[in-house]
């Protein structure tokens, strides 16, 4: 009995064999493998750049408790009030940290991959095909940082608007997704019909 591997390339022989000019198109075969574009969290850089409330309040909340324990208002207040002072201003200037890690993205050349969740997790997914629009904006803040943001409207039920935040590289990725959702509604069949 012999195996055969359906994700192994076929043999190319010579009657099958396409032009070069065909091969190198950006629009390729539908049957081809799914290549992951992106794959991660929002950018922390990104995260603080937004959540710097968070931190300043975090800060502003250990300040106070240390001046507090220092200037011995300690006879007026029991200590452990400072010390829960000080756990409170420290989770506050993590909170930046734990939203951006609680979300993952998978941008692949078929489908959005939407993980959310710190203890328990959710995942939506967004077929590509599914994309009516797309849009990218990089604020001032979010170029120095190196981060954009990209918005994608589908007529996905579950998920009509997905926003993904603080991506790295967020053009470039933008620009690759713009072309696969022209590829894969052209290999699917999906025209889009303007109304008048």
């Amino acid at each position: 009995m012999t195996s055969f591997d359906p994700n192994a390339p076929m043999p190319n022989t010579g009657s099958q064999q396409q032009p070069d000019a065909q091969q190198a198109a950006p629009h390729r075969a539908p049957d081809d493998m799914e290549e992951v574009y992106y794959e991660g969290s929002p950018l922390l850089r990104g995260a603080l750049g937004k959540g710097f409330l968070w931190i300043f309040c975090g800060t502003v909340l250990i300040a106070v408790a240390i001046a507090a324990f220092v200037l011995h208002w300690q006879q007026k207040v029991p200590w452990w009030a400072f010390v829960a002072l000080a756990f409170v201003g420290l989770c506050l200037i993590f909170v930046p940290l734990i939203q951006s890690k609680t979300i993952r993205y998978r941008v692949s050349n078929y489908r959005i991959d939407y993980e959310r969740g710190l203890f328990s997790k959710d995942i939506d997914t967004l077929e590509l095909w599914h994309v009516e629009d797309i849009r990218f904006h990089q604020s001032f803040i979010d170029r120095l940082l190196g981060v954009g943001n990209i918005s994608v409207v589908s007529h996905d039920e579950t998920m009509p608007l997905l926003v993904m935040h603080d991506i790295p590289h967020s053009r470039e990725l933008f620009e690759q997704l713009k072309q696969r959702i022209i590829a894969v509604k052209r290999s699917r069949g999906v025209i889009k019909m303007d109304p008048g």
